[in-house]
C-alpha cells in the first residue's frame, strides 16, 4: 500500500472513531438527563431508585400540606394515586396553582421512605392532568373528577361595564 492511500486510510480510520467517541458521549449526556417517571404506587413498592433523580406524579392528599413554623418555604405533602401514598417534602416557592385534591408532578430524588423534591410542577388549569398522573390514575381504575369544592377555582374575570360615563 503505497504512503498516499495509507495516509487517506488513517484519515478515515481517525474520523470514524472520533464520530463513534461523540455519539457515545451524547447518548450519555442524554442518559444522564432522563428523568424516570414513577407513580405513588411504584415508589412505595420500592421500585424507585434511591438517591437518583426521578420525577413522581400524583394527586395532592387533602390535608397534608404542612409548613415548617421556623421556615414557610419547608413545606411537607403527600402525593396519591389512589392506591398508595408517598409523603413528599419541598423547599421553595410552591407554584400558584398548587392546591389539595389537584394533579402535580415532582423532580427529585428517593431518601428513605421520603421523596425529596427540587421542583414541584402543577396542573395549568380545572381540565389538565400530567399525561403520567392520568395514566396511573386510569391504571388503578380510579375516577379523575373531584367534586368543585375541593378543586383549587380561580377567580372569576371581573368584566367591564357596558355603560359609558361621559
Amino acid at each position: 500500500m503505497n504512503a498516499v492511500r495509507r495516509k487517506k486510510l488513517m484519515w478515515v480510520f481517525f474520523t470514524l472513531a472520533g464520530a463513534a467517541v461523540a455519539v457515545v458521549l451524547v447518548l450519555y449526556a442524554i442518559g444522564q438527563q432522563t428523568d424516570y417517571y414513577f407513580d405513588p404506587t411504584a415508589i412505595a413498592q420500592g421500585d424507585a431508585p434511591q438517591d437518583k433523580r426521578i420525577r413522581a406524579g400524583g394527586m395532592v392528599v387533602a390535608g397534608s400540606v404542612q409548613r415548617a413554623a421556623d421556615n414557610p418555604l419547608n413545606v411537607e405533602f403527600a402525593i396519591t394515586d389512589f392506591k398508595s401514598t408517598v409523603p413528599v417534602t419541598y423547599q421553595g416557592i410552591l407554584p400558584d396553582l398548587f392546591a389539595e385534591n389537584s394533579g402535580v408532578v415532582a423532580t427529585g430524588k428517593m431518601q428513605g421512605d421520603t421523596f425529596v423534591a427540587g421542583e414541584v410542577l402543577a396542573k395549568h388549569d380545572e381540565n389538565y392532568m400530567p399525561p403520567e398522573v392520568a395514566k396511573s390514575l386510569k391504571e388503578n381504575n380510579r375516577q379523575m373528577t373531584i367534586a368543585a369544592s375541593e378543586q383549587y377555582n380561580p377567580a372569576e374575570p371581573v368584566h367591564e361595564s357596558k355603560t359609558l360615563v361621559q
